[in-house]
Parts: structure tokens; C-alpha cells; sequence
């Protein structure tokens, strides 16, 4: 049985499966984890991750001492056949499981999509960590098993009432890991994930998706005559000034996260726990717009549209159990520098 304790070669890095890791937020979490030490292998069908992001990792971290390697296996993440190889050549100590579909508007017009690739994708990852022995998985969630918020901040006990399909693609998931718990010893930790934006602090990666969908990189892409319009969803909501507050996260701090849930698992001390992760402060569509037009120096003209179905005037995320229990705390909390780093990546064009 792996349980993660020290190699018996004190030369031999431990090695964990990272799924996504060529993705946007993957990227991030795989730089995190190997500059800790950690061998990572990457297993990314990069149909929405970037060979890319891949090779500017192996750039980072080449200059970084003690750094893991880090390797790509193009492929999915529910081929068992292919799992059950990497778990074996590699000895894989623990799983980081962030592969997902996360479009939520493409999860309500294409629900089989989410469902196959989200959560049977998923069952059939676990059933080969778990005929391989691999007893400690960090899994990637999302703030969208809540649903409308009953009240602000939202703790981890608030109901989970998913407003769309991806949410609940998720939430299926988490409903099973106890149970993967209680049958199979499995140790989990589930984290949460309220708006992830910004950029890692080198510019070498960053947010870019096939087709962008998030406010931060929409609001940059038009600051620098990328898009040539950008539409604010509703003007009337019952906020300061009228516009959705959402709970922006940094992406470095979102990674961090990871590698203290990592090691928490490795480590013993937590076997099956849920975490939130945001700043616990909201910010308005119009503040995210002001923060770019300060660091672009231009006005940006935008039209109002209609109420998009299903979105809260507010999502602010308690992190407090993540601060007490992993020892996280955010070292980028403040919109300006979020958004600045997303200038700096967008600005940078290294893909």
C-alpha cells in the first residue's frame, strides 16, 4: 500500500499524477507542486490544455533548485488501461484530479458531455487510483454546487443546489469520494473554487481558453483590441452599482492551495475534507473594469444586455476553514494586482 511516506531512495522525488495539468489553472498547480520537490506526471487530452503551458513549465522550473520533473502523457483521464500503467511505472503517490468541461452555459445545452467526460471520466479514474493503491486524491470542485446563495459568505455546510449542469457534474463526484472513503480507504480533500483569475507572477502562463468566456481576460482582450466589444449581463442587480460582485481568487493562490492539500494528505493529518477557496471580498463587474482601464490607461466602452438565467447578484466565498486547517492564506487578495498580472500574461503573447 502507497501511502506517501519518504522514498526509500532519499534521491527519489515522490510522484504524483496531476489530471488537466496543461490547462489553465492545472498549469499553475503542476508549478507549484514540482518546485515543492515533487515529480509530477501530467495526463491532459488537450482538448482544452496547451502543449504549451507544458513547455514553458519545463522553462519555469529549470531555473528553479530542487524542483520535481515534470512530464506530459497526452491522454484521458478515465482510460483505466493507460492509468494503471502511469500508477505502476511511475509509482504514483497521490492524484491531483482537476480534468473537467467547465463551461457553464456549454453545460446546459450538451448535459451527456459534462456528465461523460466530468463525472464518469471521474469513477473510472478512481477505480484504477484505487486498484493501484493510490489512497490520497485532491480534487478539483467548483463554487457552482452551491447554487444561489441562501446567505453570504458561503460556508462549506451551505446546501448544494447546482444551478447548472457543470455544477452538478461535480457534486456527483463529491457525493461518491465519501463513499470511496468508507469502501476503499481512499483520502480526499475537495477544494471548492470560487472565480479563479490572474496569472503566474513570470508571464510565462497564464488564462487562455479556446474560447473565452471569463470577465478578466474578456475585459483585457478588449483593452487591447482583441475583441472588438464586450457586454456587461445586467445593470440592475441589487449591488452598489447595479452589477454582479463576484469572489476573485488568484490563480498562484488557488495552486498553493493544492500543494498544502497535497501534503496534508501525504502527511496523514487529513483524510476526507471539504474546503472553500476565495478571497472572501467581492468586486463588481464595473470595479473589474475599472482595475483594467487604470492599468491600460484607456476608457473601455461596453453595452449593457440582459440578466444571464442563473446568476447570483452575489458569490462570496468563507475560506476560514482553508486558513485554520491547511494554513492558506492568499498572497495576492487585492483585485489590481490579480488583474495585473493578467495584463502582464496577455500582454506578453507567449503562445
Amino acid at each position: 500500500m502507497r501511502t506517501g511516506g519518504v522514498p526509500a531512495n532519499k534521491e527519489e522525488k515522490q510522484m504524483i499524477l496531476i489530471t488537466g495539468g496543461a490547462g489553465y489553472i492545472g498549469s499553475h498547480v503542476v508549478k507549484e507542486i514540482a518546485q515543492a520537490g515533487y515529480g509530477v506526471i501530467i495526463l491532459d487530452n488537450l482538448s482544452t490544455g496547451n502543449h504549451a503551458a507544458v513547455e514553458a513549465l519545463h522553462t519555469l522550473l529549470s531555473a528553479a533548485p530542487g524542483a520535481g520533473q515534470v512530464r506530459l502523457i497526452v491522454g484521458d483521464c478515465g482510460d483505466e488501461s493507460l492509468v494503471d500503467r502511469i500508477c505502476q511505472q511511475h509509482r504514483i503517490e497521490a492524484a491531483v484530479h482537476l480534468a473537467a468541461f467547465s463551461e457553464v452555459g456549454e453545460s446546459m445545452q450538451d448535459a451527456a458531455k459534462y456528465f461523460t467526460n466530468n463525472t464518469a471520466q471521474t469513477i473510472y479514474l478512481l477505480n484504477s487510483l484505487r486498484r493501484n493503491q493510490v489512497q490520497n486524491l485532491v480534487f478539483s470542485s467548483t463554487a457552482a454546487v452551491y447554487g444561489q446563495p441562501l446567505h453570504s459568505p458561503i460556508l462549506e455546510d451551505h446546501p448544494l443546489k447546482p444551478a447548472n449542469v457543470y455544477g452538478l457534474s461535480k457534486m456527483m463526484i463529491e457525493a461518491m469520494l465519501p463513499r470511496y472513503r468508507t469502501n476503499y480507504g481512499l483520502n480526499y480533500i475537495s477544494l471548492r473554487y470560487f472565480n479563479a483569475a490572474g496569472a503566474d507572477s513570470s508571464g510565462l502562463i497564464g488564462e487562455k481558453h479556446r474560447q473565452e468566456s471569463h470577465l478578466i481576460p474578456l475585459v483585457i482582450l478588449r483593452a487591447i483590441n482583441k475583441r472588438s466589444q464586450f457586454t456587461i449581463y445586467g445593470d440592475d442587480y441589487d449591488t452598489p452599482d447595479g452589477t454582479c460582485l463576484r469572489d476573485y481568487i488568484h490563480v498562484s493562490d488557488l495552486a498553493r492551495a493544492h500543494l498544502l492539500a497535497l501534503r496534508a494528505l501525504l502527511a496523514g493529518t487529513v483524510a476526507e475534507r471539504v474546503f472553500n477557496l476565495g478571497n472572501g471580498q467581492p468586486h463588481s463587474v464595473r470595479e473589474v473594469i475599472a482595475a483594467v482601464e487604470n492599468i491600460s490607461g484607456k476608457s473601455l466602452e461596453y453595452s449593457i444586455g440582459p440578466r444571464r438565467p442563473g446568476d447570483p447578484s452575489i458569490l462570496l466565498a468563507s475560506a476560514q476553514r482553508a486558513k485554520d486547517e491547511l494554513g492558506w492564506n492568499p498572497r495576492f487578495p487585492h483585485l489590481q494586482d490579480i488583474v495585473d498580472s493578467a495584463w502582464k500574461w496577455h500582454q506578453s503573447e507567449n503562445w
